[in-house]
Parts: C-alpha cells; sequence; structure tokens
C-alpha cells in the first residue's frame, strides 16, 4: 500500500507497517494505526509475519 488513495487500504483499528517517514493520522486508512520501523525491520516483518525484533534475529544467526 502507499498512501491509501486507491481501495489498498487498512480497515480502522487495523495495523499497517510503514518505511515512510511521511506519516499522518489516516495516511494508511481511517482509523487505522500505522508502525513506522526501519526498511530491515519492514522485511522482517513481512517475512515472520508479524513484528519481530532483529535484535533478535540477528543474535540467532550467528
Amino acid at each position: 500500500m502507499c498512501l491509501a488513495m486507491n481501495e489498498d487500504k487498512a480497515g480502522p483499528g487495523k495495523y499497517a507497517a510503514s518505511t515512510s517517514n511521511r506519516n499522518f493520522q489516516g495516511r494508511q486508512g481511517p482509523g487505522a494505526r500505522t508502525l513506522l520501523m526501519s526498511p530491515i525491520m519492514a522485511a522482517a516483518a513481512a517475512v515472520h509475519g508479524r513484528v519481530v525484533d532483529v535484535r533478535q534475529l540477528a543474535r540467532a544467526l550467528r
């Protein structure tokens, strides 16, 4: 999703992960909540299907 100008929006009360620094209330959809994160955090969340701590992932990979 980019900026909720089309039908690709997070619903009310739903969470979206974003790496954009241009966030404001309603940016990803009316009533949606945005978790601002680094690109590596967003990639890890996409792979795992949930927000994860990349520091723990890095330790596990050593």
